[in-house]
């Protein structure tokens, strides 16, 4: 990839990513406050946050890889479901992922 094509693709990118935020600015307020919306919005955030950890704990490049973030996912999930306070349940995740990594798992 030349350098022209990055910076032109970083401009587009920005340019795409002003529009979408202006946009939002200018849609009338009553048209984002019917339920239907509301419903929407909440299932695509969720949707995104959970993409997101499962790309982040399994993917490495184009592999799935099943190292210690895997089993860490495991204990944040039982310590969320056990409603456990947010530091904790990362505190949690983390020190059992280092574990594994400390005993040569991942």
């Amino acid at each position: 990839m030349t350098t022209t094509v990055l910076w032109v693709t970083v401009l587009v990118a920005s340019l795409a990513s002003f529009a979408l935020k202006l946009g939002g600015h200018l849609i009338p307020e009553h048209w984002l406050a019917t339920d239907r919306v509301q419903r929407t919005s909440t299932l695509v955030t969720v949707a995104l946050l959970a993409a997101l950890v499962v790309v982040q704990t399994v993917a490495d490049g184009q592999h799935v890889v099943v190292d210690a973030r895997v089993p860490a996912l495991a204990v944040a999930a039982v310590a969320l479901a056990l409603r456990a306070p947010f530091i904790v349940v990362v505190i949690l995740a983390a020190a059992s992922a280092a574990a594994l990594r400390a005993l040569g798992w991942g």
